[in-house]
């Protein structure tokens, strides 16, 4: 068996904070082989930096993934040219800094293709992430044994479209972007398994992970302000899937939620 430790977008400080002193236990207590965070909302709440990301791999995280704050911190921008495991979402024009995926060895010699995706609805304009991963996975046939994908988007319908399109050719999808985690975790009958929001690590007494008094503004005075990292009831959600090693198949995708209560 293969499992597979996905975890939603770390936000600013506290969650980051919560990654450093959890995040490798939690890996031993699902039995994880491979951990891929999302880290593109590390700093600050917005973007990545060499030292957030140094943070998650030493931290447990074997992949970092992104999203459509990648680039807001332009300290990033070497170091995605350097570090293989710090992805960019693959259909960020060509000449972006960095690469939307990875081949990575997981275990038993086999190997796992990582691809980070952005969605277009509601999105800033980009590339499809339909083509650009049917490039890809064109591109690496023969490379790598199964494939996961993190779909950064807003729109859930993208997603399922998403997965309905792979399913069976990319045997793990999940979600980010939204930071609230979806009940809708499934497997299909080709082998792939999907969740359409895996959440996000970081204060849930807030919005999407900012205070209330620097969130709540916008919808009530059409005021936007400097948005803060909440440190109320920091939690880590994410999602477990677990792959047969023989067949490939996906044979089991489960919520998770970490708090400092159950970790104690």
């Amino acid at each position: 068996m293969i499992k597979i430790l996905a975890v939603g977008d770390v936000f600013g400080t506290p969650g980051m904070e919560f990654v450093r002193k959890h995040l490798r236990r939690i890996k031993n207590i699902e039995n994880a082989d491979l951990v891929i965070v999302n880290g593109e909302n590390s700093h600050d709440g917005s973007g990545l930096d060499r030292n957030d990301a140094n943070l998650l791999f030493e931290s447990g995280a074997d992949v970092i993934t992104g999203g459509n704050h990648s680039f807001r911190r332009y300290a990033i921008f070497d170091l995605l040219e350097e570090e293989q495991f710090v992805l960019r979402p693959l259909n960020f024009p060509p000449a972006s800094p960095g690469n939307g995926y990875c081949i990575i060895p997981v275990k038993n010699g086999l190997r796992a293709l990582v691809i980070s995706v952005c969605g277009q609805v509601f999105m800033d304009p980009i590339d499809s992430p339909f083509t650009a991963v049917e490039r890809l996975l064109d591109e690496v046939k023969g490379k790598y044994d199964f494939a996961i994908c993190d779909f950064h988007g807003e729109a859930t319908s993208e997603k399922q479209a998403f997965m309905h399109i792979f399913d069976g050719r990319i045997q793990a999808v999940f979600g980010t972007h939204t930071h609230v985690q979806t009940a809708d975790e499934r497997l299909t009958e080709r082998g792939s398994g999907y969740i359409s929001d895996i959440g996000m690590c970081g204060g849930e007494d807030s919005i999407i992970g900012v205070t209330y008094e620097t969130a709540v503004p916008r919808f009530t005075r059409n005021v936007r302000m400097k948005g803060i990292p909440s440190s109320e009831n920091v939690c880590l959600r994410g999602a477990v899937f677990e792959l047969d090693e023989k067949t490939l198949y996906c044979t089991n995708v489960k919520r998770i939620k970490y708090s400092e209560g159950n970790l104690k």
